[in-house]
């Protein structure tokens, strides 16, 4: 390939052309990527015919490329393959060529993992969000070591998932959650229309949220709550618990739904008092989605958070290998490529066609909904 570029270039070896632009200037020593590892190679050279300086052969800038190596490197570790066994993964090239192959040692690994990582934070952090046209956004959190990384998913009109944000703190709290969402606002996120936002009930999360959005729809997880109630009873009557909550938020009345969740809190005063405080506690915000009239199909979608945690378990999945944890931007870096790895996984939402009735119904909220400094 690199002899047919420079013939391309000068034009046949052996033959004379008075009008050529470029000129052999024989070969020296260069390196090329080939499967996974940098190989040594004659490079040739080529000069323009007046002397004035080297013309550039295609192929060899192509292949001495070391993008992907970082991409290859990348790759193999969220794959669960350490630096130190990265060789066994690569493909065969010949023992001959391998032998003297570079590129391939676990320092030179763990750096351009190192800069892959890096990357792909940065490129989180920084994409443009202007043109996101956002009807939902899921908001969790995620504990690695001492590390509590909070991260976002949007959900746009078309049903599109993509990972918006990550920030790290020692807890979920008020602060760390507020910067994030700052961070969507001042990268161009549209913040004044009215967006469903999905949580797990955590009164950091919610305040944030608020504090930030002009118009937030809170949908708390129904599924959190679930755990909440019945993890303060026995056995034998959370099932019959869990039973009826679940057929209270599947009621397509949320009038109705939420007059069955009221009794069963009325019955559980006595017995379980502190199930039945839980119980009552943002218990409108757990019916959200019913008031929307959101259908079924899409409905399951939002009325959790499994959306955002079967993200967040894929990043789990591939930092499996890793068993010391240095610091807080090495927690940042992993977890950025990891998202960036769930979203080549991601599908459209189940009941993304009904996305548009659901905006509209968002609108329509305005209508009802007082302004912030009025509500308070």
């Amino acid at each position: 390939m690199l002899a047919e570029d420079v013939a391309r270039l000068v034009g046949p070896k052996g033959r004379h052309n008075p009008d050529r632009a470029a000129v052999r200037h024989g070969s020296e020593p260069g390196q090329v990527t080939l499967g996974g590892r940098r190989v040594r190679v004659r490079r040739p050279r080529v000069r323009s015919a007046d002397g004035t300086g080297e013309v550039a052969v295609p192929t060899y800038q192509a292949f001495a490329s070391t993008e992907l190596l970082g991409q290859l490197a990348l790759e193999r570790m969220l794959a669960k393959l350490s630096a130190r066994r990265y060789p066994a993964g690569l493909e065969p090239v010949g023992t001959d060529v391998a032998s003297t192959a570079s590129g391939t040692s676990k320092s030179a690994v763990s750096r351009r993992f190192v800069a892959r990582t890096e990357h792909a934070l940065a490129e989180l952090l920084a994409q443009d969000l202007t043109a996101l046209d956002l009807v939902a956004l899921l908001v969790d959190g995620i504990r690695v070591a001492d590390h509590c990384c909070v991260v976002a998913l949007g959900i746009t009109l078309d049903g599109t998932k993509v990972p918006l944000a990550l920030a790290e703190g020692a807890t979920e709290n008020a602060t760390v959650v507020t910067d994030l969402l700052v961070g969507l606002r001042e990268r161009g996120l549209e913040v004044t229309r009215p967006v469903l936002v999905v949580i797990d009930g955590a009164k950091a999360l919610r305040r944030a949220v608020t504090d930030v959005f002009d118009h937030p729809v809170i949908q708390r997880c129904q599924l959190h709550k679930l755990r909440n109630v019945t993890d303060r009873l026995p056995d034998a009557l959370a099932s019959v618990v869990a039973k009826r909550m679940r057929a209270a938020y599947h009621h397509p009345d949320p009038l109705v739904a939420r007059a069955e969740l009221e009794a069963l809190a009325r019955e559980l005063d006595r017995s379980h008092p502190g199930a039945a405080a839980s119980l009552r506690e943002g218990l409108a915000e757990t019916l959200t989605i019913g008031r929307l009239g959101v259908p079924p199909t899409l409905a399951r979608t939002l009325r959790s958070t499994n959306t955002i945690e079967s993200m967040i378990e894929i990043c789990r999945d591939h930092t499996t290998n890793v068993k010391r944890w240095q610091d807080g931007q090495m927690v940042l870096r992993w977890i950025a490529a990891g998202m960036g790895e769930a979203a080549k996984q991601f599908r459209r939402v189940n009941g993304y066609l009904y996305l548009p009735a659901l905006r509209a119904a968002l609108d329509a909220t305005i209508a009802v909904t007082p302004p912030k400094e009025d509500a308070a």
